[in-house]
């Protein structure tokens, strides 16, 4: 029996929750932001992606005014038995009620009070999976920690993960869970795309070391990595998605890389959309990519990226295109490490200028 391209399930990060590899974003289920899919059409995609072995989901309570929760719950989660086959992840920390001081935020009355209204409109006694949706620098995150341990307990919520956040603050959190015997984080939502490889830096590697599944969101950068967009060819009035949010993008820079993916695209008679997320569902510490459809046909796209064997030397000319700046101390780290190993030139340096390089062989044992 041949098995389905999303039903290659794997656990997310360090838990026993298995997720297909490709997650569902909801974002743009229904039209209350100006743009988005219409009810017919979400429940379309919803089905289309279950039809094709997918089970993870993911929405928020702030996605078009709590409207997308809502879409969820009148097609899934009014229906228990197909409800329990699903992994819904939501979040938290959006204020969608102007005005009022607390119903936004990381802390207990905002919390409990969010994850109560999500459950009322994904019509479902329990949330697979609940993110903090950014980082809250207001609230102590031992009381973020808490309350998440108290929800996992009362049975309203099964798994908590991160998105948005600092490496520094994920792992006190992650270290508190740990030390305090409180329900630990699972999976750290964030960008990655061949156009954002930042968090390669710190939250990648942090993430790994803690045990989380990462799942990138935007990993075609809003479009920008579709190959819709050409080279000195602006996008038609409306065309982009999210207006600014993808003319900004819109530079040398990602063109150099669109080429890339177009040259690649063709060697593999695909898209270039597929490629770029079979790079990035490869990378190092990915667990599940989301991908969000507006339409049938971006959907049946994004799936198909789950067939491409990407080469060593495909995988090296994209790595090579897009190569991030990072933030100190990485790229120095790069260059002590290469001198500890016994090179020889660090970034066409002679390592003798280095204080740290060994004079010779011997002193480098």
């Amino acid at each position: 029996m041949t098995t389905l391209p999303l039903a290659e399930y794997i656990t997310l990060g360090h838990s026993g929750l298995r997720v297909s590899p490709l997650c569902l974003g909801t974002m743009t289920f229904g039209e209350d932001w100006g743009w988005g899919s219409t009810v017919e059409t979400s429940n379309a995609i919803m089905d289309a992606y279950e039809n094709a072995g997918g089970n993870f989901l993911d929405t928020a309570n702030i996605y078009t005014k709590g409207h997308s929760e809502k879409i969820i719950g009148d097609h899934i989660g009014r229906h228990h038995a197909r409800r329990d086959r699903w992994v819904i992840a939501t979040k938290f920390m959006g204020n969608i009620h102007p005005g009022d001081p607390n119903r936004g935020g990381a802390g207990r009355k905002n919390i409990i009070a969010s994850v109560e209204d999500s459950l009322r409109r994904l019509q479902t006694d329990y949330i697979d999976l609940l993110w903090m949706h950014w980082h809250d620098r207001h609230t102590p995150i031992e009381e973020t920690m808490r309350v998440l341990d108290d929800l996992v307990r009362a049975g309203m919520i099964r798994h908590i993960g991160f998105s948005d956040t600092p490496a520094w603050r994920v792992t006190k959190a992650q270290m508190i869970a740990h030390f305090r015997g409180w329900a630990p984080l699972i999976a750290l939502q964030i960008e990655y795309s061949l156009l954002e490889r930042t968090v390669e830096g710190d939250l990648i590697p942090m993430a790994i070391e803690m045990g989380l599944g990462v799942t990138p969101w935007s990993p075609l950068k809003g479009g920008v990595l579709s190959g819709k967009y050409k080279r000195n060819t602006p996008p038609a009035a409306g065309e982009a998605l999210r207006g600014a949010w993808v003319t900004g993008h819109l530079n040398d820079r990602s063109f150099d890389v669109i080429d890339v993916l177009a040259k690649i695209a063709a060697k593999h008679a695909t898209t270039p959309s597929r490629i770029a997320l079979a790079w990035a569902q490869g990378r190092p510490g990915i667990a599940s990519t989301i991908i969000g459809a507006r339409t049938m046909t971006q959907l049946e796209d994004n799936i198909g990226c789950l067939t491409i064997k990407l080469t060593s030397e495909d995988i090296a000319q994209l790595n090579e295109v897009s190569q991030p700046k990072l933030s100190f101390p990485h790229e120095f780290l790069q260059f002590s490490n290469n001198v500890s190993q016994g090179g020889t030139t660090i970034n066409g340096v002679p390592s003798e200028v280095w204080p740290l390089a060994p004079k010779n062989a011997a002193e480098r044992h």
